[in-house]
């Protein structure tokens, strides 16, 4: 019987995020303080009273999630996972919670990654679209007859939704070639860029030099990573799994299989929300999940 804990990625915010947790618990106010130091700004005050846009501001977007659920985990006794994954950018809130990066690196890398990620953004206009009701082949299939723009796929969630990141143009081509071959949905969503495309190269760039100059620890556990689901104890491999991510999609589905494959017999998201939660259930059906909130 093994343990998984997840940790959710970008979309997850909400005002209010981490307030109760600062007020009732005094090791938690430490690492928010400690937080605001790392950032030179107070991002405790715009999760906890900030509007929605203000914290769909990525330099706040990435730090918020990240900050709510490594001090949830960092807070909350007598949690011993024996793997661990996260999606996207709760890969860092992994590689806290099984000790291969200490709060402060953490937290200094995805503050690194934000901004790599929000200037690649504005250098080439690109958006995300959800397709849902269509088997991963067929969307793979007609992405790769689309030659004349940048779309790939970027999220693998669960059967039968999966996400895409191109070009503004390649995903409207994409999205209604989607619909032509069946799908029950497929729509362009509110986000910056074409996170997990080759469109993020420069943030991979920018970002890979700032992994390789963080010690990594070895791991108290293995971390299943994105980018191939496969689980890591190697610091050299998780690093350059990490760098590989920005550019490569987020297989959750294979991931949570192999998880299960390997021995997981419960699941536990820890942050906000529970996206994740949903997504284990209809991945593993038959195996329990709850959350830390």
């Amino acid at each position: 019987m093994k343990h998984a804990y997840i940790f959710p990625g970008q979309g997850a915010q909400f005002s209010g995020m981490g307030k109760s947790l600062y007020e009732t618990n005094s090791a938690a106010k430490e690492y928010f303080e400690q937080a605001n130091e790392v950032l030179g700004f107070r991002i405790s005050d715009i999760m906890f009273t900030g509007t929605d846009e203000e914290l769909k501001q990525t330099k706040v977007t990435q730090p918020a999630i990240f900050l709510h659920s490594t001090i949830l985990f960092l807070t909350t006794p007598n949690l011993k996972p024996d793997m661990v994954a996260g999606h996207s950018l709760g890969e860092f809130s992994a590689l806290v919670a099984n000790r291969v990066l200490p709060f402060k690196e953490g937290l200094k890398l995805v503050s690194k990654r934000a901004l790599a990620m929000q200037r690649a953004c504005e250098a080439n206009p690109s958006t995300m679209a959800a397709v849902l009701g269509l088997e991963d082949a067929v969307i793979e299939h007609v992405l790769s007859e689309i030659n004349e723009e940048v779309v790939v796929p970027a999220n693998y969630n669960s059967p039968g939704q999966l996400v895409i990141s191109g070009s503004i143009q390649g995903i409207n081509i994409a999205c209604e070639k989607l619909k032509a071959a069946g799908a029950k949905r497929a729509l362009v969503l509110p986000v910056g860029g074409a996170f997990h495309s080759p469109l993020m190269t420069p943030a991979k760039e920018e970002l890979q030099d700032a992994i390789m100059n963080t010690h990594f620890n070895n791991p108290t556990c293995p971390v299943y990573q994105n980018v191939d689901a496969h689980p890591y104890i190697d610091p050299a491999m998780i690093k350059q799994n990490l760098i590989n991510q920005l550019t490569a999609p987020v297989r959750w589905t294979q991931t949570v299989q192999k998880m299960v494959a390997n021995g997981a017999t419960q699941f536990t998201e820890v942050g906000p929300g529970a996206v994740l939660q949903g997504l284990v259930k209809k991945i593993a059906k038959e195996v329990p999940t709850d959350g830390i909130n």
